[in-house]
């Protein structure tokens, strides 16, 4: 596959990572997170956030997903997230199984949800009938690739917080965000109230691993046993510390961030002179939605790898990574308006 618009997840491994894994390719180290290298990226991410910051490394978004939601509640919680989650489409069922919570999922706009969509559901507080609302759950950038707003989070957070319970944010591509609002991290997400974070990596560069971020001491407390018990605990996590160690030390996560929100411009750009296509979201990050004749989209991707979002709207995402070049979007480009002469 010369060029994939499918998921930043197929992109290839940040030079600067591969590096950083082999300097740590060398000689003995305890295992399972007892090593330099893991207390070093500990203390990067208190450094980022404060010094009531507990991380922890899994190896993939899920993982960071469910245990990040399981330390925040009971079986007998719900977990209320957009229709459009990550965790409620993509992840095969596996936030009800390992958490035990239902989620429930509500009405959003473009990915987001507001305060008054919230609002309606957080209902029956005592009622032994019904399941307990705990979690809010949003995504930022959210899956179509939309922005909340410092204001948003934090009215979110309120919200939650009135009720006893929490807000926690799938950061998938919380760099993206990061490079797109020119904010630090920490300014949208534990000053604004936020209580736990997936924080990603290997759709921006890493080649294995994620975070799991905690805002509050006592969500941390008995981590890592829920994290032995999912099978998420990396025997060798010097490989995956030793990845965000470079990652956030200098910097690299908003550069490579940078870089691909920078050709979703780029493309957006470039699509706005070919009548056929309908730019369907705003585009804030490094994903382009666009409505497109199903003809043409079965005629484009037989050379150009893409996923249709949408089946009944024939909906696409074009989705850019930070090793895209301006040149593969020439080239996508070039043969979109030949098909659609």
């Amino acid at each position: 596959m010369k060029h994939s618009f499918g998921s930043d997840n197929h992109s290839a491994i940040a030079p600067e990572i591969l590096e950083a894994i082999a300097t740590a390719n060398q000689g003995f180290e305890v295992a399972y997170g007892e090593d330099p290298y893991t207390a070093k990226a500990e203390e990067i991410f208190r450094d980022m956030f404060g010094p009531d910051t507990s991380a922890f490394f899994v190896f993939n978004g899920t993982g960071a997903n469910i245990l990040c939601l399981k330390a925040m509640t009971n079986t007998f919680n719900s977990i209320l997230c957009p229709e459009t989650a990550h965790i409620n489409v993509d992840e095969c069922g596996a936030p009800e199984k390992l958490t035990g919570c239902k989620l429930i999922p509500l009405s959003q706009i473009n990915g987001k949800v507001n305060a008054t969509v919230v609002r309606k559901e957080l209902k029956g507080f005592g009622f032994q009938h019904h399941s307990q609302p705990k979690v809010l759950s949003i995504s930022q950038p959210t899956e179509l690739g939309t922005l909340y707003t410092k204001n948003e989070i934090q009215e979110l957070a309120g919200l939650m917080h009135s009720v006893g319970g929490y807000l926690h944010i799938d950061g998938s591509r919380i760099s993206n965000a990061a490079a797109a609002m020119k904010l630090p991290i920490r300014e949208f997400t534990s000053d604004c109230g936020v209580d736990a974070l997936s924080f990603g990596g290997t759709k921006n560069g890493l080649m294995i691993g994620e975070a799991v971020v905690f805002f509050r001491k006592e969500l941390a407390e008995n981590f890592l046993y829920l994290r032995k018990q999912a099978s998420q605990l990396y025997s060798k996590n010097r490989f995956i510390a030793a990845q965000f160690i470079t990652f956030l030390s200098s910097g690299l996560n908003i550069k490579l961030a940078s870089r691909s929100n920078e050709m979703a411009q780029y493309l957006y750009s470039q699509l706005k002179s070919i009548p056929a296509v309908i730019i369907a979201r705003p585009v804030q990050t490094n994903a382009v939605f666009a409505l497109i004749p199903r003809e043409i989209s079965d005629k484009l991707r037989e050379k150009h790898y893409f996923y249709t979002w949408d089946e009944e709207s024939g909906e696409v995402r074009w989705m850019c990574s930070f090793n895209t070049k301006k040149e593969d979007i020439d080239l996508f480009i070039r043969d979109l308006k030949e098909i659609t002469k």
